[in-house]
């Protein structure tokens, strides 16, 4: 919430992740590299190297030998200066590039009471709110206040995360909204009980990640999906003059519960959430191995891979034909090992690399050069395998499979979050003081029994227009495949579902194309559309979420259930208006500017959505005809 040793979101993202790769042997760049190079007849060849690649791959090979451990932490994403504050999500930019403006000033409560006390000062002066958290790892507007600023206050969790109340007896933790999941796994673990499930990327709090739906991977007992693990929640709501303008709602367990079936997936417009009263289990230790193997009937194997492991996932790198299974099963306690779970996209990067590494995807794109990518994806793969893509035996190194080690130190990881500010030489890939990565994340959540079929369109397209063209995900994470059981949570899965991340390039400038641009919104297209998958609610571009309402049976329930606690609309804006019931839903596309089909703003249904004067012109899918992609044609340009 879903790249080489650059952590690809994703997102988120994610997610869902890139990695700046520590290293890129130099032999894997050399058909590229002189591919183009006339050489005439019974002369030696003579290698010619940019220089830019060599000091790169220089870079990257002193980082295999000089690993970091410590990065600059993220910036805050509440920035105030003498104009304002203004909310940014971990990657610096919102999917529309539009700023978040807030108020002139936040409230940090660290009780329950300065909590509620905030909501109802809210609540009295017919003020809008919104509740921020310390990460904001979420890519769409959700946290963004309204554009009256004048009538809004921003509610921080950032210092609301004391407690952590652990009852042993009942397998059961309470915790703050503001407790970061680091922090709170830290906590049960050492008195010997385990959270079964949480998001890949730990760099969330508790009430972030369950008010979006963040998720791992698994069908078994309750599910990879947080939220399913909530077993009671405390929500502040506004309230009337007589009751002191706002009251705490204890919700407890029961699935019928309608008010905490709707707040455990809220995206934060129903109330101020307080405390997540989790379940737990009795501590054990997980066994994970990759496979890399190739991706023939994956689209018939995934089920049974799912079965067979309860934390099961997969990467599928189609340019590649490779898919990686991730065998990963709970052993009990006094198994042997003490294995911990560091994925390389996660890691702190050195800042010159990541920098470079952006730089050399950003010439590769503005070259049109897919043999360029594909030697980076290549590379990238080649190290994941060579590294179990993170994967330590001990704090230290990988020495083989599988690795065992504590469900706390395996579930969840984000050695980049920690570190002092002193260190100014190291980050998150991601981190956007550095304009190092910069990519999209898509993720999509499609039902179990619909999922095959996109698997097989992917591949048509794919084998339609040559698989080096998908390079361009594969240098991030590929498509990583998770699982999640099905839910009583309005704004959750009504069923067993399948969901897929995908990381790709993002221009600096909004205006530029990308390299193979149609390929990725036919991909996004036939998802959403062909097969109706659910977006993610913490990742995507706005497209994805066209119709969105429409895909969820119980959104109606959700939409009563806001009526009852939040009558006022205090905790909508005008993008979630814009997203729920505005220009994306009802039939609408998006917006109607020129260019717009180049972020995902819209779906294209003539030239000037997409870039015409780069050569780039709204046509028909290659394999889902109906979808409308921007491509490219060299004659135009010519």
């Amino acid at each position: 919430m879903h790249l080489p040793q650059i952590h690809f979101l994703y997102t988120k993202l994610s997610c869902y992740p890139i990695q700046v790769i520590h290293c890129l042997p130099f032999q894997r760049t050399q058909h590229f590299l002189t591919s183009n190079i006339p050489q005439k007849k019974k002369k030696k060849k003579i290698l010619v190297i940019p220089m830019a690649t060599l000091v790169l791959h220089g870079f990257l090979l002193l980082l295999f030998f000089l690993p970091l451990s410590t990065a600059m932490p993220p910036p805050n994403p509440l920035r105030c200066n003498q104009t304002g504050c203004f909310l940014y999500n971990s990657y610096g930019v919102w999917g529309d590039r539009k700023d978040c403006k807030g108020p002139n000033a936040v409230v940090y409560p660290t009780t329950e009471e300065e909590l509620k006390s905030a909501l109802a000062n809210a609540k009295k002066n017919n003020l809008k709110v919104k509740v921020v958290t310390k990460f904001s790892h979420t890519i769409p507007k959700w946290a963004c206040p309204p554009s009256s600023q004048n009538g809004v206050v921003l509610i921080s969790s950032e210092k609301y995360n004391s407690n952590i109340d652990v009852d042993v007896a009942n397998l059961k933790v309470t915790v703050d909204a503001g407790v970061g999941l680091r922090e709170l796994i830290d906590k049960v673990e050492k008195l010997g009980l385990s959270l079964v499930t949480s998001p890949y990327w730990e760099g969330v709090t508790v009430g972030g990640l369950i008010s979006t739906g963040a998720h791992g991977s698994s069908w078994w007992g309750k599910g990879g999906a947080v939220h399913d693990h909530v077993i009671g929640l405390r929500l502040i709501v506004g309230a009337s003059e007589s009751e002191g303008y706002a009251k705490i709602i204890n919700l407890e367990g029961q699935e019928d519960n309608p008010l905490l079936n709707a707040a455990k997936v809220s995206l934060g417009m129903l109330g101020v959430i307080s405390k997540v009263t989790l379940s737990l289990e009795k501590g054990f230790k997980r066994s994970i191995s990759y496979n890399f193997t190739g991706d023939d009937a994956i689209e018939e194997k995934l089920r049974e891979h799912a079965a067979k492991h309860e934390f099961a996932d997969i990467q599928w790198y189609p340019s590649r034909h490779t898919a990686v299974y991730r065998n990963d099963d709970r052993v009990p306690l006094n198994t042997s090992g003490d294995g911990v779970n560091d994925f390389i996209g996660f890691q702190s990067n050195s800042i010159l690399v990541s920098k470079s590494v952006r730089t050399t995807e950003k010439a590769f794109e503005s070259a049109r050069n897919v043999n360029g990518k594909c030697s980076l994806a290549s590379t990238f793969m080649g190290f994941k395998k060579l590294s179990a893509n993170g994967l330590k035996n001990n704090p230290l190194i990988f020495t083989g499979y599988p690795v065992i080690g504590h469900q706390g130190k395996m579930q969840t990881s984000g050695s980049c979050l920690y570190s002092s500010s002193l260190d100014i030489t190291s980050s998150c890939a991601w981190d956007p003081r550095i304009k190092g990565l910069f990519f999209y994340e898509s993720t999509a959540i499609f039902p179990s029994s619909k999922f095959p079929d996109f698997i097989k369109d992917v591949k048509k397209l794919r084998d339609l227009v040559k698989s080096e063209n998908f390079c361009g995900v594969d240098i991030y994470n590929g498509f990583l495949i998770r699982f999640i059981k099905g839910s009583k949570a309005y704004l959750g899965q009504s069923e067993d579902s399948v969901v897929v991340d995908w990381n790709y390039f993002r221009a600096d400038d909004p205006k530029i194309p990308r390299l193979n641009q149609d390929l990725w919104e036919e991909i996004e297209q036939m998802a959403f559309f062909k097969y109706g998958a659910k977006p993610h609610w913490g990742k995507n571009r706005n497209v994805a979420f066209i119709n969105v309402t429409k895909k969820y049976s119980n959104f109606g329930k959700f939409i009563q259930v806001k009526k009852q606690l939040d009558p006022q609309n205090m905790f909508s804006s005008e993008w979630t208006d814009e997203i729920l019931f505005g220009k994306y839903q009802g039939g609408g596309g998006g917006v109607d500017d020129d260019g717009c089909a180049l972020e995902g703003e819209c779906i294209c249904s003539e030239a000037r959505h997409c870039s015409p004067e780069k050569g780039y012109f709204c046509q028909s899918g290659l394999v889902y005809k109906e979808a409308r992609v921007c491509r490219y044609s060299a004659s135009s340009v010519n």
